[in-house]
């Protein structure tokens, strides 16, 4: 099975630069959006043969995330079950008759960190969540987790070692989440890895300049390490300031 992830920044914006031209040549069996900004039924979008799943902030134009599925699940739910965190449209959940897919747009801490308190309040609260889920089956989690988990991870660690997104809490965060039972996909197939980023900043030409970050993931449990047959970072592929990921799961 091919999963698909991608912070489309707008996803009407990135329809105009070539979305259509992506999700087709993928040909993925389940293709998940962060950044979505839209709420349902704003726009059309057309994605033949796949059922669509929705999770809209409620502030317009912000947040937001979108399942795309060729098999109808066999269940679908909203959020993370707690009122706190059920207002940005963050979180979908997809069940299926071997795993959950959880795709997720985390919380950025903002600058000065002036979010974090909040963050970090999600972090243990999603963790939660997701364990509970794995009681019953294994867990695939995609999407932009909004933090460079090591140094390997963006092009200048040192000098953003306090900022959103590598600050030594959030990388704690994603760690103890690791150290309880998931797997880095990409860096458990590429562990050594350097320069290959998913985000880059619109200033100062990061992007041509390779300045970026690793942010967006595929995380499994580590039962479905044996399962994986490659993760992809498609960096070649505009559209937004992150570029899609992709994840090979074999299930035969």
């Amino acid at each position: 099975m091919k999963f698909v992830s991608w912070n489309v920044n707008g996803i009407r914006a990135c329809i105009s630069k070539g979305f259509y031209d992506f999700f087709q040549q993928i040909d993925a069996d389940i293709f998940c959006i962060q950044e979505s900004k839209m709420q349902e039924g704003q726009i059309e979008i057309f994605t033949e043969g796949y059922h669509q799943y929705f999770n809209s902030a409620d502030k317009k134009g912000y947040s937001g995330t979108i399942l795309f599925s060729k098999e109808k699940p066999l269940s679908v739910s909203y959020d993370i079950g707690i009122e706190e965190h059920s207002h940005e449209g963050r979180v979908i959940t997809a069940e299926y008759e071997k795993f959950y897919m959880v795709t997720v747009y985390t919380p950025n801490s903002k600058e000065g960190l002036a979010r974090l308190d909040y963050r970090m309040k999600w972090e243990d609260d999603f963790k939660a969540y997701v364990k509970g889920l794995e009681e019953k089956k294994p867990v695939i989690i995609c999407g932009d987790l909004n933090v460079a988990h090591q140094e390997i991870d963006l092009k200048n660690p040192k000098a953003n070692r306090k900022n959103p997104g590598f600050s030594d809490e959030e990388r704690a965060k994603i760690t103890a989440l690791l150290n309880d039972g998931f797997i880095d996909t990409f860096r458990y197939l590429y562990p050594d890895k350097e320069e290959i980023y998913s985000w880059w900043s619109y200033r100062f030409f990061a992007r041509s300049k390779n300045i970026g970050w690793r942010i967006d993931y595929f995380l499994v449990s580590d039962c479905l390490k044996e399962n994986i047959k490659e993760a992809s970072i498609h960096t070649d592929i505009l559209g937004s300031d992150h570029c899609p990921v992709s994840l090979d799961l074999n299930f035969d």
